[in-house]
């Protein structure tokens, strides 16, 4: 009985899931123009947003993965769907943090050239650079 009740609770929940996933998805796919005409300040919070949500996604997977009532009854097969859908998001990503880098490390080379950091920026960005690991990803303080 209590096996049965727990099952029914997990079915819920994964429904519950999906149908949050798809409303998110929805209201992605509705907010894209939108997004594309507006500011840059709308276009990094919705892009935050997004992360935000792959990041909550990725983590559920992870866990997901981990369960292993869940892992002893998915099929190789799809876990091979899964892998092969993780493999070709992770080339995506990467390449898109590759380009974008090089592109963010030519403009800001560009700009020290020309004269156009603003000092005020460049020390504000001194004062919160972050240590280590994530520090590496931002590149070192800038100085003027």
């Amino acid at each position: 009985m209590t096996q049965s009740r727990d099952i029914s609770e997990l079915t819920r929940s994964l429904e519950r899931w999906v149908a949050l996933q798809k409303i998110v998805l929805d209201n992605f796919k509705q907010i894209d123009s939108k997004v594309r005409t507006s500011d840059r300040l709308d276009i990094i919070i919705h892009t935050r947003l997004a992360f935000n949500h792959m990041i909550r996604t990725l983590k559920a997977f992870d866990d997901w993965l981990q369960d292993p009532f869940i892992t002893s009854n998915i099929p190789r097969e799809l876990l091979l769907e899964v892998w092969s859908t993780s493999l070709k998001l992770m080339e995506t990503l990467l390449e898109l943090d590759i380009k974008h880098t090089t592109e963010v490390k030519n403009l800001i080379e560009k700009a020290v050239k020309e004269g156009q950091i603003s000092p005020v920026i460049a020390q504000l960005r001194d004062l919160a650079a972050p240590r280590g690991e994530e520090r590496e990803r931002r590149g070192p303080a800038i100085s003027i």
